[in-house]
């Protein structure tokens, strides 16, 4: 890139490169932590900041409230001169460079609710000054950045400080999507490609000299926008596919086809297909939320996304169709949901992680629950049912035992861990209901199984 900089954007320019520049991270949870570990050992000095008291606590204790990522990680940042946490906002002027990983929940009926992006960009208002490079993380609909992000800032920075800033000249700002894939060994945030759009070219280039430090590989895009919407189309299309085997594994059951059977059959082509697997329902924060961002912006620009709010329809609906099989299941043992004892096995959203964020386990026991049944669940990784906004139960996960097992009139897999020894569920169990086609690898299976 060849342009023209200003004073304060090559000095700033001048502090990453050496690797003086301080960087703050607000939001220490799945997106922040990692990426305040990559930037640190990428050699640059890190204040982490997060409004959750106990998880500064933690971090200083060096135990990791995200398991899969290992107490190494934050003792090793604990144990270094060059990291810090922190509940004081106050400190904001202190960082060089600002990177926001909060969360963009929906509301009530599915509406963007940017309350948390928009209270830590008053936050940074306060306490802005010349020469701040902040970049935004949080998934969000195109155009947040530059339409509601940045005039937050401003906003705050004149009504608390009465002193006013040029984008692109006292401070720069640009968009990179988060892409974290929690558990996944394969991918982490070092290895994960990084797309980054300014709202100029030296907000840009500020932000790409930022993450080379930490991440591999980083892409520049021509516009905060088009990274915004890049984040957003990622989403849709898993969310899109996923509702299509969903869609399918109910026709093809009624035709007595196995699902799995057929994504393993198409998969042998190797060219235009690319294989998605149906499950109880979608969980974490990316793929049941972010695209309801898109929706909602299109109606303010007159579009219908009819493609997308399908998707949504049918992939929200598969609790209830999990619910539904469980059902047909116990009644062709005589039985009814009501009284009837189910163990659900995994509360966490997806395998090998403790990250009940939008998991649809919560939905299919909430259900289970309204009908009667007497529910238990049992999950290696999460050891009582967190609080979350939409659900509320006084839950502690039970010992996967043959006597749990031998007592349940159906068990329900709706997660599955390594660490769940499937061989004595399908030696022990009566009646299984398996979501993810765990049981498949198990060579001797006394119960009898349903696939939902």
């Amino acid at each position: 890139m060849t342009h023209e900089m200003s004073t304060q954007a090559q000095r700033l320019k001048e502090k990453i490169e050496s690797k003086e520049a301080v960087v703050g991270i607000i939001g220490l949870g799945y997106v922040g932590l990692p990426l305040a570990d990559a930037i640190h050992t990428g050699g640059l000095k890190v204040i982490g900041f997060d409004i959750d008291s106990s998880k500064i606590t933690e971090i200083q204790s060096g135990t990791n409230y995200l398991k899969h990522l290992g107490n190494e990680m934050t003792q090793r940042l604990n144990d270094s001169n060059r990291f810090e946490v922190t509940s004081d906002f106050s400190k904001l002027s202190d960082p060089d460079v600002i990177i926001v990983c909060v969360p963009t929940p929906v509301g009530e009926h599915l509406e963007p609710d940017l309350k948390y992006v928009i209270k830590t960009a008053q936050d940074i208002g306060a306490c802005l000054r010349k020469g701040q490079l902040i970049i935004l993380e949080s998934t969000t609909y195109p155009g947040t950045t530059t339409g509601d992000f940045i005039p937050a800032i401003l906003n705050a920075a004149i009504n608390q400080q009465k002193q006013s800033f040029v984008p692109g000249e006292d401070i720069f700002v640009a968009f990179s999507p988060e892409r974290e894939d929690p558990g996944r060994k394969s991918h982490s945030t070092t290895s994960i490609p990084k797309l980054v759009g300014g709202i100029d070219q030296v907000s840009t280039e500020l932000a790409c000299l930022l993450y080379a430090h930490g991440v591999s590989e980083v892409i520049p895009v021509a516009s905060a926008e088009i990274a915004e919407a890049a984040k957003i189309l990622e989403n849709v299309f898993r969310s899109v596919n996923i509702a299509l085997v969903n869609e399918l594994k109910g026709v093809f059951d009624t035709m007595g086809i196995d699902i799995w059977e057929v994504i393993r059959a198409a998969s042998t082509k190797p060219f235009g297909f690319t294989p998605f697997y149906p499950g109880p329902g979608l969980g974490g924060h990316c793929i049941p939320i972010d695209p309801y961002y898109l929706t909602w912006k299109a109606r303010e620009h007159g579009c219908v996304t009819r493609f997308i709010e399908l998707a949504g329809e049918i992939n929200r609906s598969m609790p209830e169709y999990v619910v539904e099989k469980t059902a047909e299941a116990l009644n062709e043992d005589c039985k009814s949901i009501k009284g009837s004892d189910i163990l659900v096995l995994g509360l966490a959203y997806k395998p090998n992680v403790d990250d009940t964020r939008e998991t649809p386990a919560a939905e299919i026991i909430a259900q289970l629950a309204q009908r009667g049944a007497i529910v238990s669940y049992h999950d290696p990784h999460v050891s009582s049912f967190p609080k979350m906004r939409n659900y509320s139960f006084e839950m502690e996960s039970v010992d996967l035992t043959q006597s749990q097992l031998s007592k349940s009139d159906c068990v329900i897999i709706v997660t599955d861990h390594q660490a769940i020894d499937w061989s004595i569920v399908g030696k022990f169990a009566g009646l299984i209901v398996d979501t993810r086609n765990a049981m498949n690898s198990v060579s001797e299976i006394s119960a009898r199984v349903v696939k939902a």
